[in-house]
């Protein structure tokens, strides 16, 4: 279990995402209107809410994120308008944001997913990518589409 100290300096850690970010994705060959995405601390600081208004195609959607305390890091509950329920272990350390799925969870492992985004200098850019690769862990990891997200009113 994580002492209280640590897991409020993983929760402060988290400080860098909250506000309102407008997203740019590069799906390949679509030209993607700009989405939308908040992120805001819910339930006395214990839980970060992102919700998301995503570029079509993407679905709009909704995430808790939470502070793991077996590892230290942190689990994101995904939900979104298609139905589909995800968790995503969670890394946000040295400007390097990671989501990261390779198990099978509310839904089956159809392939293994993971969104990579480093943080800007200014702090009001992360720029990375979602990849997907087999579900068997065999092969390279396949860029799926690039999303960017650029602070809005800071």
């Amino acid at each position: 279990m994580v002492a209280t100290a640590e897991r409020e300096a993983l929760e402060r850690r988290l400080d860098v995402l909250v506000g309102e970010w407008v997203l740019e994705a590069d799906f390949p060959g679509l030209e993607a209107p700009p989405g939308r995405c908040v992120f805001e601390w819910t339930l006395d600081g214990r839980f970060l809410v992102q919700r998301t208004e995503a570029p079509s195609p993407a679905p709009a959607s909704l995430s808790v994120i939470a502070v793991d305390p077996d590892t230290g890091g942190y689990t994101q509950h995904y939900y979104d308008s298609r139905g589909v329920v995800r968790v995503y272990a969670m890394t946000f350390a040295d400007g390097v944001w990671q989501l990261l799925r390779e198990k099978p969870d509310f839904s089956p492992l159809a392939f293994r997913q993971r969104y990579v985004g480093r943080l800007g200098e200014d702090g009001d850019t992360i720029s990375g990518a979602w990849e997907r690769g087999p579900a068997d862990g065999s092969g390279e990891w396949e860029r799926d589409f690039g999303l960017t997200y650029r602070r809005r009113g800071r």
